[in-house]
């Protein structure tokens, strides 16, 4: 492989492997605060493209970075490495390429990943009768950033849910192992209800959810004190959970895998016939959302 220094990166697949690429950008004040800290941006910015490798079942091998910044300063410039450099180092990734220009602050990066070929876990692979599970907790994030931007009324820190927001939890080795178990999977950025309908529409099928079983925070049960804001939780994104689906017989896998990596997999609810996410109450009830998810040009 040839990386840094030439005009182009060249890159060798292992034998049996395909590559897997996802970019994603992140622009100042959109998808971080402008008080966000350089460490955290650095990190966030890798995070969110490593959380699209998992969602595939991929291992991380490489990143392309392109930096659009307004001035020259060392001290973010170091901040911001620091917080990349934690993720490469965890994965043993190698920085191939990119660029570096004058404008308002905005972050590219382009990650490359390796996987088995025709293994890769994909949005078109629910069935009916498909159980659908999500990792972690849902709603942190959404949470943490109302804290941030001062739209609440609370005298708690949320300190755990603002680290949500800035600093998520890529699921790669739930993502690899998942390669083994799963019909097919989606990463949680734009909030549940939308994502999950991603799969839905992709597979021809229906979701249903049963609001009752998503996993929620001891942070977030605490300020919701049980009322809970059904339409927040399921809709303001920067989860970078996984969501997928699997056929009841795996069950028990989930449970040693959950076992294994010391992490929370909760079944949310099951694939239908029909078309659409359909959120229903403990009693039967049926919530109707008034929008479906973070989009950039509403």
């Amino acid at each position: 492989s040839l990386g840094i220094g030439d005009d182009c990166a060249i890159l060798q697949v292992p034998k049996d492997y395909e590559l897997a690429v996802s970019t994603d950008t992140l622009v100042a004040g959109v998808h971080f605060p402008l008080t966000a800290s350089a460490e955290d941006i650095g990190y966030k910015a890798l995070a969110v493209n490593l959380s699209d490798l998992a969602a595939m079942g991929a291992e991380p091998a490489w990143l392309m970075l392109s930096l659009t910044l307004p001035d020259e300063n060392a001290d973010w410039l170091t901040g911001f490495v620091k917080g990349l450099r934690q993720l490469m180092d965890q994965y043993h990734m190698q920085l191939v390429g990119g660029d570096t220009t004058r404008g308002a602050l905005s972050i590219t990066v382009q990650v490359f990943g390796f996987l088995p070929k025709g293994k890769a876990l994909r949005r078109d692979g629910a069935k009916p009768g498909d159980l659908i599970y999500v990792s972690g907790t849902l709603g942190d994030a959404g949470l943490g950033l109302k804290k941030i931007l001062n739209e609440m009324q609370c005298d708690h820190p949320l300190q755990y849910c603002i680290d949500r927001l800035n600093r998520p939890t890529p699921r790669i080795a739930t993502g690899k192992a998942l390669l083994a178990f799963s019909h097919c999977a989606i990463d949680i950025s734009d909030g549940l209800f939308a994502d999950l309908g991603h799969i839905a529409e992709e597979s021809h099928c229906a979701a249903l959810i049963h609001l009752e079983q998503l996993p929620l925070s001891d942070e977030l049960k605490t300020y919701y004190k049980d009322a809970f804001d059904w339409q927040q939780i399921l809709t303001s994104g920067d989860d970078y959970e996984l969501c997928f689906t699997i056929s009841p017989e795996q069950r028990a896998n989930i449970k040693q895998l959950e076992k294994q990596q010391n992490i929370a997999l909760t079944c949310i609810g099951e694939i239908c016939e029909g078309q659409g996410v359909r959120c229903q109450h403990r009693d039967g009830q049926e919530l109707v959302l008034t929008h479906s998810g973070y989009n950039h040009f509403k």
